[in-house]
């Protein structure tokens, strides 16, 4: 079986990192399957071939049929699928992580549920937002405020800067065609981003669900995650395309999403915040990852027999 042409399983170190690869890819209304180390993609237009292993996440939309093989081949090429609704407004099911070591959730973990080291990540996750100022003494509540006053102005300097109508942010997730153009720009921008955070946080090694300003949702970290890229991407993007009454306008937003996560290595940027907001450090792909918990004197070895001869 081995020497049939792409069934070779590969080792986890002998496929691209997360950061090396691109962005995602979105299918709608086509048949998944594989052909050897590839992917491919037919629909009316014929079939396209695309190799798995520079894929970061695949999104399924509306109309798509995939097989059994094509998922062996992503699961195998550590390749993180998600399912989602029509025009990526919700999201069904996603797929399994990159890495086989559970440093990074571990450490989320106690983050999470230490109240002073959570608080921590937090002040570094407003931080970051406003990046020329000490936001260190502000309390929770005054960060909030902050937040929403910075929002604010994002949201007016784009309705400006693209002479857009603007009235706030309104939106029904069960319904797409609800609202307005620019809210619907929105919708589609923001959940290209909500993808992309989803697939970097489960390739490296992290929970969705433990999130640090939102929390109790099982996307709570994602949602922390992709709010410190709106203003710079999803919300420039969304005003711009809602500007030019584009007929297929999340198509459009799609495609300019995409292009500016490449611009601004944003999956790249992803890993690494992620990282500096946990405060953990690079581990080699080579590292054994399984070992046995020890209470007094750190974790043990697996695979060994600690009986003792007399036993």
């Amino acid at each position: 079986m081995s020497e049939i042409a792409g069934m070779i399983r590969p080792d986890v170190q002998d496929l691209p990192q997360i950061s090396d690869r691109m962005t995602f890819i979105y299918l709608e209304h086509c048949k998944i399957n594989r052909e050897d180390s590839s992917i491919t993609v037919l629909d009316e237009r014929g079939i396209t071939h695309i190799p798995s292993a520079v894929i970061s996440v695949l999104m399924l939309g509306p109309g798509t049929e995939i097989s059994h093989r094509a998922i062996e081949l992503i699961g195998d090429s550590g390749v993180n699928v998600c399912w989602i609704g029509e025009h990526g407004v919700r999201f069904y099911a996603g797929g399994r992580a990159l890495t086989t070591s559970s440093r990074m959730i571990v450490k989320q973990a106690e983050l999470v549920s230490n109240q002073r080291k959570h608080l921590d990540v937090v002040r570094k996750m407003y931080g970051m937002r406003f990046p020329d100022e000490d936001v260190s003494s502000l309390t929770l509540q005054q960060l909030r405020g902050r937040e929403g006053s910075r929002m604010r102005k994002v949201y007016r300097n784009a309705a400006d800067t693209w002479n857009v109508e603007w009235n706030g942010r309104e939106y029904d997730p069960d319904d797409f065609s609800a609202s307005d153009e620019v809210n619907q720009a929105l919708s589609a921008a923001n959940a290209c981003l909500y993808g992309l955070a989803h697939a970097v946080i489960c390739a490296i090694g992290c929970s969705p669900a433990l999130g640090f300003i939102h929390v109790g949702h099982e996307l709570s970290f994602v949602y922390d995650i992709a709010d410190l890229y709106k203003a710079d991407i999803s919300i420039p993007v969304a005003f711009e395309i809602a500007s030019k009454k584009i007929k297929d306008l999340s198509r459009e937003v799609r495609l300019r999403m995409r292009d500016e996560f490449a611009k601004t290595h944003l999956l790249e940027r992803m890993v690494h915040d992620i990282k500096f907001l946990l405060n953990t450090e690079e581990h080699d792909t080579n590292d054994k990852v399984l070992y046995l918990w020890n209470s007094k004197n750190g974790d043990v070895d697996s695979g060994r027999q600690y009986a003792s001869e007399e036993e």
